[in-house]
């Protein structure tokens, strides 16, 4: 220990050595880049790079570990944090920010705001990326088996009479044609129902569609509103909106067990739930969006669909979301979706 050493200021550490459970009262000082230690049997000088030295905080004690597997503790964290910063040693980044509220708060904020951009557009981005790899024949096998299970516990052969289901069939098929001029529509398989589940009709992943016979008795059997119903459908087979809603609510799932826990407690499902039901509004106005197309390709006024949603509305006593909705997922306010329409037939 040179002359300079002699006069920086030193303080009193227990110094375990890796090997015994019993601590060596030492003297430490620094100098010269090393970290200087003396006493009970130990003289040793250590280049400050191979400290690992202990983060600042308000409470408990100091411990810094060697390279060697030896450490430094100190009871007292202020002669600690006194006797570092005397001889030169500063905070950290993460340290200096730890103790710094506006940095604290200004980190909270940052975070708040990643998951915000993370749930409002990363989620959905990652969804899409997800099912532009899985075949399409993976939504063909979980429709199919949708379907079955669905039509075991909520569907019955339809009351329909075949002529009345083919002229419907006919007609979305003269619309869909008008729509993709040159191919490229998804495929789709429509089938009439009836139904314990009311007015309804929704499309399944690999493009099997359902529509209720109540729904079409619903509007009167107007051909033009059935067509707009389904092709909003079809704005669901086309986008893959129900594999995309599989894959979020898988991600959504592994995100708040992460960060709640146990995945069974409510306030890991809560995110769940409440996510979905954004994203599956941001899907219908996608679908309603696809419906406006293709209704104005086939010459099909879009206050078909207002009229459809007037039928709802005298149905259910109001414009609101209910369980007698366009399909199973939750949906914007009925209001929404009525101007919408309204709009688009205003627009040439």
């Amino acid at each position: 220990m040179n002359a300079s050493d002699r006069s920086a200021p030193t303080l009193a550490l227990d110094y375990f050595d890796g090997r015994r459970a019993r601590a060596l009262r030492v003297q430490a000082c620094i100098g010269d880049g090393m970290l200087h230690l003396r006493g009970d049997g130990v003289e040793r000088s250590v280049p400050l790079r191979d400290v690992q030295w202990p983060e600042r905080t308000r409470h408990g004690k100091r411990i810094a570990h060697l390279d060697d597997g030896a450490s430094l503790h100190a009871p007292d964290a202020a002669a600690w944090d006194a006797w570092v910063q005397a001889a030169g040693q500063h905070d950290g980044l993460v340290s200096q920010v730890q103790q710094s509220w506006r940095w604290v708060f200004a980190s909270v904020v940052l975070l708040l705001g990643l998951v915000a951009l993370g749930y409002q557009w990363g989620l959905p981005w990652a969804a899409r990326g997800v099912v532009s790899f899985v075949p399409h024949v993976v939504d063909e096998t979980i429709g199919a088996s949708a379907y079955a299970s669905i039509g075991s516990h909520l569907l019955q052969p339809s009351a329909l009479p075949q002529a009345d289901q083919q002229r419907y069939r006919q007609a979305f098929q003269q619309a869909v044609q008008r729509a993709y001029p040159d191919g490229g529509a998804p495929d789709w398989q429509l089938h009439f129902h009836q139904s314990r589940i009311g007015p309804n009709a929704f499309a399944l992943p690999g493009g099997t569609m359902v529509m209720t016979d109540e729904l079409v008795k619903l509007v009167d059997g107007d051909a033009d509103a059935i067509v707009g119903v389904l092709a909003h459908e079809l704005g669901h087979v086309e986008r893959r909106h129900g594999m995309r809603a599989l894959v979020q609510a898988t991600l959504l799932g592994a995100v708040a067990s992460v960060a709640f826990g146990d995945f069974s407690g409510w306030l890991a499902t809560a995110p769940v739930v409440l996510g979905q039901a954004a994203y599956s509004r941001h899907a219908e106005r996608e679908a309603d969006r696809d419906a406006i197309r293709l209704m104005k390709a086939a010459g099909i006024s879009p206050l078909a669909m207002v009229r459809f949603f007037d039928k709802m509305a005298e149905k259910t006593g109001d414009r609101e979301p209910s369980a007698l909705g366009i399909a199973f997922a939750s949906h914007p306010p009925d209001a929404e979706r009525v101007a919408m329409f309204r709009e688009a037939a205003a627009t040439p």
